[in-house]
């Protein structure tokens, strides 16, 4: 795992190195075991090295045997091994046994069309001298990140966006548009970022940029076409050797591997697959917290035992997620709208000073196979929607959300309201997500008016409406609520803000079995009623894989991934910053606020009368945003977060 950066022009002139050094020592937090740089005439590569695969010669920026390629790569390809041998076949040479290697010289045999024989996860730059094009490719599901932006003549790219705001000629402003977006969705839609000119590569999409011109086209797509007709028991045995290899090859590491081990029925599969390929006594670590509601020791402590790993938990309090945010922020490089990112932060600090590098997680279970409880709330609605002044379907909902104390007190005509269980609703193709939508655009009204008169006439929705591919409309509508999650919250936040940002910020790459792009497209193939029978959310996992879990990991309720929110602001001593960035004339100064809107909700907090997740979600985005603004906008600089010291820094030497 690494981080990348580089400028390619179209004026044949030599790089700087300086501003390359620049570029990649400010994210040398994900690579920090070694780094490098190429400068050539119209090319700039760099790289900073963390070394998990041939730690002794895979350093980059990497070239092929006559130097017409340069690549510099961030990820794995976990099918290189079985790559290297073909390309063996063919005649080429190797010089390393690296997976980076193996890219080059597939490059060399197929060209762009290489990326559709990786299996893995990446962001890649290749250089191609002869043809004197620079080739970017993300992977298909997003879970590296790749951004860009056009500086006159130069296209300057990067893993994070401080690397391409370390090159002068880039200016640093927010996007409105984006922020509404977020506000909406919890994350951006790609090419949109948070910053205006800085571009996200859309996952499962390649940019080549030649003789200044950018083309920019998906090589993949999720797609639920195609309905595999295939009995329960030839399902359950295709997902077993699906999984099964995709959790092999993700163990191929020249580092030791360990797991994250929430006590939840992904990771805990997850971890039992391990245990069938591993020669040792496998390590794993969790998140524990003080508060009941979000703890899910017990469950932990069941799966460690059942499957007798070494275990190491992080326990995160309130305090915690306060101290840290200001780092967490500097690592999204956008705003948030739950503090959930912070705990993951801590673990993977947890997982760094155990000395290991690298950790295979449950990410994407429930996308794929529909264990989220959006995919039940709406086939309830749907069920509802049929006679809508039903009592008793009302009282489906509060079952679905024993955790939410707020849900539990309201009305049946105000969950009739909230939920839109009406028959008009029925016809929207986005469904399933307008209750979560509605609830988080309510946050708008915490919007300057400033803000809401530049934003007048966008409707974050419409845009989102006119990416979905046609086929989409065919779909199944529970596949439908599939790529919503799939493809926008799973890269644009849960594998982000949630994910790689963290756990790279302490230099831990993580690993996805269920992301293998050949279980995906099974998925994608298989009956809905196989994914979610009545409301059994993942029906056809907990059947292939039951009986190498101990029995309350199998039967306990879904409980999703929380952490807490508003109130760590404001317990026990406070954190500097909030008081500063939250401050009525800071907030007019910013601008994109409204100050007596958010000192009253800073006061509600303050007097213990915050309540509910809209107040929750509401200051995590406010002061998030605050951050934002304050570490990239008014004060960016290379050293890290303004609030808080960096957990490590490096010079580049």
């Amino acid at each position: 795992m690494c981080a990348i950066a580089g400028i390619c022009n179209s004026t044949n002139e030599k790089i700087d190195t300086q501003v390359l050094e620049r570029m990649i020592g400010i994210v040398r937090h994900r690579g920090p075991d070694g780094w490098g740089i190429h400068s050539d005439v119209g090319i700039g590569l760099a790289n900073a090295r963390l070394s998990i695969i041939d730690l002794s010669r895979g350093q980059q920026p990497m070239h092929n045997e006559d130097r017409t390629l340069w690549i510099t790569f961030n990820g794995e390809i976990f099918n290189y091994l079985e790559l290297r041998k073909e390309l063996l076949s063919r005649g080429h040479v190797f010089a390393t046994h690296s997976d980076t290697e193996t890219i080059l010289h597939l490059y060399e045999e197929h060209g762009e069309d290489c990326i559709r024989d990786l299996n893995g996860q990446w962001a890649l730059a290749i250089w191609d001298a002869v043809a004197r094009k620079l080739f970017l490719s993300r992977d298909r599901l997003g879970v590296r990140p790749l951004f860009y932006a056009k500086a006159g003549d130069n296209l300057i790219f990067g893993s994070e966006i401080k690397s391409i705001f370390a090159n002068p000629d880039i200016p640093r402003e927010l996007d409105l548009a984006a922020l509404d977006q977020i506000f909406t969705f919890w994350s951006t839609l790609p090419p949109r970022t948070i910053f205006k000119g800085i571009c996200e590569l859309p996952p499962g999409q390649s940019l080549t940029f030649k003789a200044g011109q950018i083309e920019v086209r998906p090589y993949w797509q999720l797609d639920f076409s195609t309905d595999i007709a295939l009995s329960e028991n030839d399902a359950i045995e295709q997902l077993t050797e699906l999984l099964t290899d995709a959790t092999r090859i993700r163990l191929r590491s020249d580092v030791p591997v360990g797991a994250y081990l929430s006590g939840g029925l992904d990771s805990t599969i997850v971890t039992a697959l391990i245990n069938k390929f591993a020669g040792r006594r496998l390590r794993t670590f969790s998140i524990g917290f003080a508060a009941s509601d979000f703890d899910e020791s017990p469950y932990q402590k069941q799966a460690i035992d059942f499957l007798d790993t070494t275990h190491d938990q992080v326990n995160c309090g309130h305090q915690d997620v306060a101290d840290d945010f200001p780092n967490v922020i500097w690592h999204t490089e956008k705003p948030i709208l739950r503090a959930a990112p912070a705990p993951m932060y801590q673990l993977s600090k947890l997982v760094h000073d155990n000395g290991y590098k690298v950790v295979l997680t449950g990410e994407g279970a429930d996308e794929i196979f529909g264990g989220y409880d959006i995919f039940k709330e709406a086939k309830i609605r749907r069920f509802w929607a049929a006679q809508p002044h039903s009592i008793a379907r009302a009282r489906l909902l509060r079952r679905l959300y024993p955790y939410q104390d707020n849900l539990q007190k309201q009305p049946d005509a105000y969950l009739q309201r909230f939920f839109q269980a009406s028959p008009q609703d029925l016809s929207s193709a986005v469904f399933s997500h307008l209750p979560r939508w509605e609830l988080t655009s309510r946050l708008k009204v915490f919007f300057s008016d400033e803000v809401r008169s530049e934003l007048r006439g966008y409707d974050a929705v419409t845009e989102l409406y006119n990416q979905l591919p046609t086929d989409y409309f065919r779909w199944h509508t529970f596949c439908q609520a599939q790529y919503l999650e799939t493809m926008y919250l799973l890269p644009g936040y849960i594998l982000s803000s949630q994910g790689d940002r963290v756990a790279l910020a302490h230099a831990v790459e993580a690993r996805h079995p269920f992301l293998d792009y050949r279980l995906v497209e099974f998925a994608g193939k298989i009956s809905p009623h196989l994914k979610m029978k009545v409301l059994n959310e993942k029906y056809i996992l907990k059947r292939a894989f039951g009986d190498l879990l101990p029995p309350a990991i199998l039967q306990r309720p879904k409980q999703p991934y929380r952490a807490p929110d508003g109130r760590s602001f404001f317990a026990g001593v406070g954190a500097k910053y909030v008081q500063t960035l939250l401050a009525p004339e800071r907030i007019e100064a910013d601008g994109i606020f409204d100050s007596c809107a958010v000192s009253k909700l800073v006061n509600k907090f303050r007097t213990g009368r915050a309540i509910g997740v809209k107040d929750d979600m509401a200051i995590v985005g406010i002061l998030s945003t605050q951050l934002v603004i304050d570490q990239f906008i008014s004060r960016f600089r290379q050293g890290g977060s303004l609030w808080t010291e960096p957990r490590q820094s490096y010079a580049v030497s």
